[in-house]
C-alpha cells in the first residue's frame, strides 16, 4: 500500500478504490434513508441497527470516515500535483475544448461536497454522538424517524441539500467512469456499459436523496 502511494499511477489507483468504496456506501445510505419514505417503523429499525450494532459502530464507521478523508485529501494532492506539472494552464490544448466541465471542475465540486458533508455530519452524526456519549441518554429505538423528519422542516436546509446533491451528481458523472479507468478497466467492450451505468448512477442516486428531503419537507 505504501509503495502504491509513492507513484502517480499508484495514487490514482488508490483514489479510484476509495471512490468505489464510497459509491457502494452511497447506495446503502440511500436505501436506508429511503425507508423513511415508506414508514417510521422500517426506518427506525434500520437506524437502530446501524446506530447500536458494535460491528457497524466500531469497525465499519471508522473505515468509512477514513475512506472519506483519504478520498478528499488524495483528490487535493492529485490536483495540486497536476497544476504543478502544468504551470501554464491550457496554453495550447484549450482544456475547455478537450474536456468536459465536470472533469475540469472536480476540485470545485469536491470542495462544495466536503462543505455539505460537514453540515450533514453536524446535523446527524454529531447529534448522534452527543445523544449517546455526551449526554448519555437512554436507548430510544423510535426517535430516528422524528429526528430526520424534523431536520427537513426548514426550506433553506432542503434547498441546500438539493443543490449539494446536484453538484454530487456532476462530480459522480465524471468520477464514476474515471475510477474504473484508473484501475485499468478500459476495454472497448465494457466501457460503453460503464459509462452508461455511471451516468444513470450519477442521476438516480442524487435524485433519490433530493426526493427524500423534499418528501419530508412537504409532509410536515
Amino acid at each position: 500500500m505504501a509503495g502504491l502511494s509513492q507513484s502517480s499511477i499508484g495514487r490514482k489507483f488508490l483514489m479510484a478504490l476509495s471512490a468505489m468504496f464510497l459509491l457502494i456506501f452511497l447506495v446503502m445510505h440511500l436505501f436506508t434513508n429511503m425507508l423513511s419514505v415508506f414508514g417510521e417503523e422500517a426506518f427506525n429499525n434500520a437506524s437502530y441497527f446501524m446506530g447500536y450494532n458494535p460491528l457497524v459502530q466500531y469497525v465499519m464507521q471508522p473505515i468509512l470516515i477514513a475512506g472519506v478523508v483519504y478520498h478528499f485529501v488524495m483528490g487535493f494532492v492529485l490536483e495540486a500535483r497536476n497544476k504543478k506539472a502544468r504551470p501554464v494552464r491550457y496554453a495550447v490544448n484549450h482544456g475547455e475544448a478537450n474536456s468536459t466541465w465536470m472533469s475540469r471542475h472536480m476540485l470545485l465540486t469536491g470542495v462544495v461536497i466536503l462543505a455539505f458533508l460537514a453540515l450533514h455530519m453536524y446535523d446527524f452524526w454529531v447529534h448522534e454522538m452527543n445523544y449517546k456519549y455526551v449526554e448519555g441518554l437512554p436507548v430510544e429505538k423510535n426517535r430516528f424517524w422524528a429526528d430526520l423528519h424534523g431536520k427537513f422542516g426548514d426550506l433553506w436546509r432542503v434547498i441546500l441539500y438539493s443543490v449539494s446533491f446536484i453538484l454530487l451528481g456532476l462530480h459522480l458523472a465524471h468520477g464514476f467512469q474515471s475510477s474504473f479507468q484508473s484501475i485499468g478497466a478500459r476495454h472497448p467492450k465494457y466501457m460503453p456499459f460503464i459509462k452508461a451505468f455511471g451516468n444513470w448512477y450519477a442521476v438516480l442516486v442524487p435524485l433519490g436523496f433530493i426526493f427524500i428531503a423534499v418528501f419530508h419537507y412537504v409532509t410536515q
